[in-house]
C-alpha cells in the first residue's frame, strides 16, 4: 500500500513539474476574448442578479450556507442525493418566491421611467438641449433607477460620445420599454430636428398604459404564484419529516431509494420552473440590441 502511495505522489509531483515549466516556457496569459456564455452564466450565477452590492453579498452568503448545509447534510444522513437538493433547495426557494417581488420591482422601475421620461420631455420643452436636460434630471432621478441616470449624466459630463452613452445606459437598463425611450433620443442626436417633446410625451402615455396592464395581469397571476408557495411549503414540510423520521426514510437509504429520490426531485424541479414561467410575463426582445446585432 506504501509502495503504491508513494508512486502516485511521486507521478502528481511530477505532472505538476511538467505543467509549470510549459507554464514558464510558454507563459500563462492569452490574447483578450470575449467572454464565453457559460462563463457568463457562472459569473452571474455568482455575483447574483442585485443592484446593490448589499444584494449581491447577500446572495452569494446563501450560496455559501448550501454549500455547508449540502456538505453536512450528506455527512450526517450519508444521502448524496439529500445533499444535492439541500445544495439546490437554499436559493433555489427564495428564487421560486421572488416570481412575486421580480414583478412588482419590474413595474415600479417602468414607473420610474415613466416618471423620468416625463421629467426629459419637461426640460426639452422649454428650450434646453437635451444633454443638458438629461444632466439636469439627474439631481432629481427618480430612486429606483438614479444610479442608472446618474451614470449616464456623468458619462456626458465627462465627454463622452452622446450615443454610447445612451447605449450604455439602455444596456444597464434592460429592458425594451427603456430602449423605446432611448431610440429617439439617439435619433435627436443625429437629426435636431423638432418634435422631441411631442415623441417623449407620448412615449411617457404609452408607458403609463403599459403600467396599468402589467399591473392588472400580475394580480391575475397570484393563484399561480401562490400555487408555487403552497407546494414548496408542502415538501419542504415532508422532507424535514423524513429527516426526523428514520423509518419513512429507511427506503430511500438504497442505491435504487436514491435514484428514485433523485427522479422525484427532479420532476419537482421541472414542475415549480414550469409554474414560475406561467406566473412570469413573457420577456420581449430589446429593441436595440437586436439593431445592433443586425
Amino acid at each position: 500500500m506504501t509502495v503504491y502511495l508513494l508512486a502516485a505522489v511521486s507521478f502528481l509531483l511530477v505532472a505538476g513539474g511538467v505543467a509549470m515549466a510549459i507554464a514558464f516556457l510558454i507563459g500563462t496569459s492569452k490574447p483578450p476574448q470575449p467572454a464565453s456564455l457559460w462563463r457568463l452564466k457562472m459569473r452571474r450565477f455568482w455575483v447574483g442578479a442585485g443592484r446593490t452590492p448589499r444584494e449581491r453579498r447577500t446572495h452569494q452568503i446563501l450560496l455559501a450556507v448550501a454549500v455547508i448545509a449540502a456538505a453536512a447534510t450528506w455527512l450526517l444522513t450519508g444521502w448524496p442525493i439529500g445533499g444535492l437538493i439541500v445544495l439546490v433547495a437554499i436559493p433555489g426557494i427564495p428564487w421560486l418566491f421572488s416570481a412575486t417581488s421580480a414583478e412588482k420591482r419590474a413595474i415600479a422601475r417602468l414607473s420610474a421611467l415613466e416618471s423620468w421620461t416625463r421629467r426629459v420631455s419637461d426640460y426639452v420643452r422649454n428650450g434646453i438641449g437635451l444633454q443638458a436636460a438629461i444632466v439636469a434630471t439627474a439631481r432629481t432621478a427618480p430612486p429606483l433607477i438614479d444610479q442608472e441616470v446618474k451614470t449616464l449624466a456623468a458619462r456626458l459630463q465627462a465627454g463622452m460620445d452622446p450615443e454610447a452613452a445612451l447605449r450604455a445606459f439602455a444596456d444597464e437598463m434592460d429592458d425594451y420599454s427603456c430602449d423605446e425611450v432611448v431610440a429617439p433620443l439617439i435619433l435627436q442626436l443625429t437629426d435636431a430636428g423638432e418634435g422631441l417633446h411631442r415623441a417623449l410625451s407620448d412615449i411617457a402615455h404609452a408607458l403609463s398604459e403599459e403600467i396599468t396592464a402589467r399591473s392588472t395581469v400580475d394580480s391575475e397571476r397570484a393563484t399561480a404564484r401562490y400555487t408555487v408557495r403552497f407546494l414548496t411549503g408542502v415538501t419542504v414540510a415532508l422532507l424535514l419529516f423524513g429527516a426526523v423520521n428514520a423509518s419513512y426514510a429507511r427506503p430511500y437509504q438504497t442505491f435504487l431509494g436514491q435514484v428514485i429520490l433523485v427522479a422525484l426531485a427532479g420532476l419537482y424541479a421541472g414542475l415549480m420552473l414550469w409554474i414560475r414561467a406561467l406566473s412570469m410575463p413573457e420577456r420581449l426582445p430589446r429593441l436595440l440590441r437586436a439593431e445592433r446585432g443586425s
